[in-house]
């Protein structure tokens, strides 16, 4: 980044806040015909016993459409066009640092279940992010499992995922 002549601090640089919203917008009218067409596909009519069951949903994908194409409208033509950065590198890199870790636990989730995923998550975004000792993060997240595992399994007698593979079949559970 260059420093700024006028002020003395760094320029931000980036992409603008109008083009993400007009990103977004679109992908509002997208969203929205996609729930049009299937509603129109389940029947959006009036039927003789009342509304089909794509009634509601089609004139909800309506008002998505409506809505994306006014906010769409509005980014790109709008007398107050919002052209400062919608984010830089470095607030990309924090954002980032949080939502792939939780994109790899979701996908972890499928294949280990809830509760394995979920020791590995806590413990490593102590490690990580937190700083926390290694022995102090995975005694924790141990802690915190064993406690939803008891609550959710045991007490409440409400099973979770345990993913594809199961690998807390041998407790009986």
């Amino acid at each position: 980044m260059e420093p700024n002549q006028e002020s003395g601090t760094e320029r931000r640089t980036g992409v603008a806040t109008y083009v993400v919203e007009a990103i977004v917008a679109t992908c509002i009218v997208i969203m929205g015909a996609v729930v049009i067409q299937g509603s129109w596909a389940l029947g959006s009519g009036w039927t003789t016993d009342g509304p089909g069951s794509g009634y509601f949903p089609f004139y909800i994908g309506i008002v998505l459409c409506i809505s994306g194409i006014g906010t769409l409208y509005q980014a790109l033509f709008g007398k107050s066009r919002n052209t400062e950065v919608f984010v830089d590198g470095e607030q990309l890199k924090r954002v980032l640092s949080v939502f792939l870790p939780a994109l790899v636990y979701v996908l972890a989730v499928q294949f280990v279940g809830l509760y394995v995923a979920s020791a590995f998550y806590i413990a490593l975004f102590m490690i990580i992010l937190g700083k926390f000792s290694p022995i102090k993060s995975v005694i924790t997240s141990l802690i915190v499992v064993v406690l939803f595992f008891c609550m959710f399994e045991v007490w409440f007698k409400v099973p979770l995922f345990k993913g594809q593979f199961d690998p807390l079949s041998f407790l009986g559970y």
